[in-house]
């Protein structure tokens, strides 16, 4: 079940994606920077010169610096955060998930994801975002609370070094890629437990399928990959 899935159609959509994504933020970021000193520049403006708020004029441009700019300001910066916490050295940063990191690097093409991340069967800049587009801040509003909760204690609390998903890993984090991709669904053992994989009855990741996955607690005895070697 090791197919080479590097060609397809389907995964270029997936590492273009990454790609716009990656630019549009730092576009994004730019502009931003560039509202939030117009803010800046307005508001002093206001603050040396109060009576400019005398005329009609000055009351809507009091409006636009006072509200709508910082209104606009707070969705851009909260629009260019979510765009970073989908990039890989964002997820990494954490003391809990470096070896997670360090696994995406295992010179062994039995290890799910560091298939996937050293082929560029994903985004290698958005390569954690790619599997996990449900986890905390990304899925519904209760993985959102629990994401709020890890920040919390991860700045002031005492992180875990144990990392879990409830509910375990999910076949549509696999399946929103590899489903329609011919050589996924022409595979005879695809194809014959098809229905237990779309229903999330069997696990992508069970035993005697794609059962190596991270397993960061096994990287002192494995070889590790070197970009360019």
């Amino acid at each position: 079940m090791g197919e080479d899935v590097s060609s397809d159609p389907s995964q270029k959509r997936v590492r273009d994606r990454g790609t716009v994504r990656l630019n549009s933020g730092s576009e994004m970021t730019g502009f931003l920077i560039a509202l939030i000193v117009l803010t800046i520049v307005l508001a002093t403006v206001l603050l040396v010169r109060p009576s400019i708020t005398n005329a009609a004029a000055g009351k809507a441009l009091a409006f636009v610096a006072l509200c709508v700019l910082p209104a606009v300001c707070l969705r851009g910066g909260l629009t260019v955060h979510m765009q970073q916490s989908e990039q890989t050295k964002f997820c990494t940063s954490c003391h809990s998930m470096a070896n997670y990191g360090k696994s995406l690097y295992i010179d062994d093409p039995s290890y799910l994801p560091a298939q996937h991340f050293q082929n560029h069967r994903v985004p290698a800049d958005m390569a954690c975002f790619s599997c996990h587009a449900d986890y905390t801040i990304f899925g519904s509003f209760k993985d959102k609370l629990r994401g709020l909760h890890r920040i919390y204690v991860q700045y002031l609390g005492t992180p875990s070094e144990t990392i879990e998903l409830p509910g375990g890993y999910k076949n549509q984090q696999c399946l929103h890629c590899h489903l329609g991709a011919r050589n996924f669904e022409a595979n005879p053992i695809h194809m014959a437990i098809m229905d237990s994989l779309k229903s999330n009855e069997m696990s992508c990741i069970s035993s005697g399928c794609h059962d190596m996955v991270h397993n960061h607690g096994d990287l002192d005895r494995l070889k590790m990959w070197s970009p360019g070697q």
